[in-house]
């Protein structure tokens, strides 16, 4: 994909790695035919934005779930849990109804809000914070701390390489998110990136060497997000709640 997006109409379908001749013509005919800049935007703004509010209520969740004990939290858990049984196909139609009648179509908020839940990230997270000892959260009661003083100074600083793994997660699956956008919005200015390259392949479908200009660009942000996060993604698998 990264050596053809270079090479000229002629030469895209060869069989040759590298290109004779390398050109930088179809990432300019991507971003001047079509408004690539704005999908670009906009998936970022909406990937970025899950991400952040997903991780704050994820972790408020799962905190509740693992460290505080009232009345059905396992019932709960159980119910969060099942969640991952359903498939994103089978609540389209009635997630569809619920934004409809909220009047959130054609809008940022249609966009962010059904993505920000994710019974994986609460799942994840409650493990993780099972595996914090207990007398860390001890001590800290008896130094007068309250469960928001507690969860905000102790479990939010143990959290960053847990939480580095789930913005990671969290970002590539809203970056290339497909199926919600292009149910939710008809607005063009709101086009994420994803619908932004299959409209682009169905007008230039014989033309592969701007389609995969076009999805070697909307890579760029995945790799440079998983190449800054990588060390905080392996220490989230071989560290525990103690250091």
């Amino acid at each position: 994909m990264i050596t053809s997006s270079f090479k000229g109409p002629d030469e895209v379908l060869s069989t040759d790695i590298l290109p004779s001749a390398p050109t930088v013509d179809n990432f300019d005919y991507v971003f001047t035919s079509v408004p690539f800049t704005r999908y670009l935007f906009n998936s970022f703004i909406i990937s970025v934005t899950v991400t952040v509010v997903a991780l704050f209520f994820h972790s408020m969740a799962a905190y509740a779930l693992a460290r505080l004990k009232f009345r059905g939290r396992d019932t709960i858990f159980i119910a969060v849990f099942s969640t991952l049984l359903v498939t994103a196909p089978v609540v389209l139609v009635p997630l569809f109804l619920v934004v409809h009648r909220l009047g959130l179509l054609n809008s940022y908020a249609g966009l962010i809000i059904p993505a920000i839940f994710s019974a994986f990230g609460i799942f994840l997270l409650r493990q993780f914070y099972l595996t914090i000892p207990a007398e860390l959260e001890e001590a800290a009661i008896l130094d007068g701390c309250g469960y928001w003083m507690i969860y905000r100074k102790i479990i939010l600083p143990m959290s960053k390489s847990i939480f580095a793994a789930l913005a990671v997660l969290f970002f590539l699956a809203n970056w290339n998110s497909f199926l919600w956008p292009l149910v939710a919005t008809t607005d063009q200015d709101l086009q994420v990136v994803q619908l932004g390259i299959v409209s682009f392949f169905e007008e230039h479908s014989a033309d592969w060497n701007y389609v995969l200009a076009a999805a070697f660009v909307a890579a760029i942000p995945t790799l440079i997000i998983f190449g800054f996060f990588q060390r905080k993604i392996v220490e989230s698998v071989k560290t525990s709640g103690m250091k």
